[in-house]
């Protein structure tokens, strides 16, 4: 049987450092399951361009990624600027929404932001942050559409820059019109998943959620989670949203340092207990955007990140601008796969399953890790029963997961262990389970002799029975 470099999966951010057929090529060669398109970054053309150039390379190398667009969500940014400006420790600084309509103070620094009533929000004393964090501000006094800030950590400003305000709950509406536009591009080129910036509440995956319904699209909403307010409303988020995403640069700054652990911990936790994915995000190999190798806390920081039962692993700036996106996703296998040897095989007990096939999921995975050269061979049309193997986490068992639903198997693709098929199922159970096996074996992932676990339903008196079988691979 193939031996799987990782059971852990990866998420790389296209940009202009991986955009062209070679990298994507060698990107997919390396096994990237997940393509992310950053819509803070992106135009409507270039989406379209990349789409339909991932799902050419994807066919030509025989390991189609699914695409994830990561709409910007209700966030406050900075105006654009031509050049940047430094600020200076002390300096006075005007936030200004329009600032077109605005008279400049003769001895403050006018700053443009996108946020209307961001002086609604601000009194005296209230922290602001600016370019994650990088330059800090103490608000002095508010009028309407202007907030008067102290510099206290000088930085250089550029274009269009994060504004970060720790604490403060702002009056943003969740899906703004541009998401919604960048959405409908989105549907348009059949992304697998939609990853919505700043979920604060349910109600906001609902819209979405709404909004894709009503546009014709499946597509899984995956939450991410960057301030405060998500972190307070973490139970109902995760019920809500298909998969999330400890967004950990925003998170970051919103968050006492030390408590970013501890909600990464307990976000992947409350993950594996209802059977949802979760992605660890950002920085996790932010030193090799220009240095050839990882830091020795980014090394532990990964390692960290398996060893809790993260679904995905997820590359950003090392893959859009860095200079070795390749050698980035290696260093991710290198890393996943040794750590994943070092887990004690064994099933996590926080899935909680109801129904009986689903329960009979787990004696399927053990029985795999029981035995030698084995695996789940699994059939699966919605993909809850590969949701509920992957959540299971049988290291060291491969999960081959068989659908004859379009699109299934490309969101099958962000699940831990699951290496998803798309094939046309037969009337006849069971020879759906010898075309499953045959495919298996033309593309060299089992080989005679190898055991597959086969999850699937009988035929036994004109009833449909649920069963486990063993099928040695003759």
């Amino acid at each position: 049987m193939r031996n799987l470099e990782r059971q852990t999966k990866v998420i790389a951010t296209i940009g202009p450092a991986s955009e062209d057929e070679a990298t994507l090529t060698a990107l997919f060669q390396e096994g990237v399951d997940v393509c992310r398109l950053n819509m803070a970054h992106a135009g409507h053309d270039w989406v379209r361009t990349i789409t339909r150039r991932i799902r050419e390379v994807g066919k030509r190398v025989g390991r189609e990624p699914a695409v994830m667009m990561d709409i910007k969500g209700p966030e406050i940014r900075t105006g654009f600027r031509k050049e940047k400006i430094q600020l200076a420790d002390g300096q006075k600084v005007d936030l200004v929404h329009k600032l077109q309509d605005f008279q400049p103070s003769h001895d403050c620094l006018p700053i443009d932001v996108n946020y209307s009533k961001l002086h609604e929000h601000l009194e005296p004393g209230n922290l602001v942050l600016l370019d994650n964090g990088l330059i800090r501000l103490e608000v002095l006094e508010t009028e309407k559409g202007q907030v008067r800030c102290k510099v206290t950590e000088a930085g250089e400003l550029g274009s269009r820059r994060h504004v970060n305000l720790p604490g403060t709950e702002v009056d943003l509406p969740s899906l703004t019109e541009k998401d919604m536009a960048d959405a409908l591009v989105g549907i348009q080129e059949s992304h697998d998943f939609f990853a919505l910036s700043f979920t604060r509440d349910a109600e906001s995956i609902d819209l979405l959620r709404r909004f894709l319904s009503e546009n014709g699209s499946e597509a899984r909403i995956i939450a991410k989670i960057e301030d405060q307010s998500a972190v307070r409303n973490l139970d109902e988020i995760v019920r809500g949203a298909d998969g999330l995403m400890v967004a950990r640069g925003d998170l970051g700054i919103e968050c006492a340092y030390e408590e970013l652990p501890i909600i990464q911990r307990r976000a992947v936790g409350k993950c594996l207990a209802l059977g949802k994915p979760v992605i660890v995000a950002t920085h996790l190999l932010e030193s090799m955007i220009d240095s050839p190798v990882p830091t020795r806390a980014e090394i532990s920081d990964i390692a960290n990140a398996v060893n809790e039962g993260a679904d995905c692993l997820m590359l950003s700036g090392e893959t859009t601008q860095g200079e070795r996106p390749i050698e980035c996703v290696r260093i991710l296998n290198r890393i996943a796969g040794r750590i994943e040897q070092e887990i004690t095989p064994g099933l996590t007990e926080e899935l909680r399953l109801f129904r009986p096939k689903a329960k009979m999921l787990r004696s399927a995975a053990m029985l795999a890790m029981k035995l030698e050269n084995s695996a789940v061979l699994v059939f699966t049309r919605s993909g809850d029963l590969a949701e509920k193997l992957a959540a299971l986490r049988p290291n060291g068992a491969p999960v081959f997961a068989f659908t004859d639903v379009k699109g299934v198997h490309l969101r099958l693709r962000l699940l831990w262990g699951i290496e998803p098929f798309f094939m046309e199922f037969s009337e006849d159970p069971e020879q759906t389970i010898l075309n499953a096996i045959e495919h298996l074996r033309s593309f060299e992932w089992v080989e005679k002799g190898d055991q597959l676990v086969t999850v699937t339903n009988v035929l036994a008196h004109g009833k449909v029975v649920e069963s486990i079988q063993l099928r040695e691979v003759e």
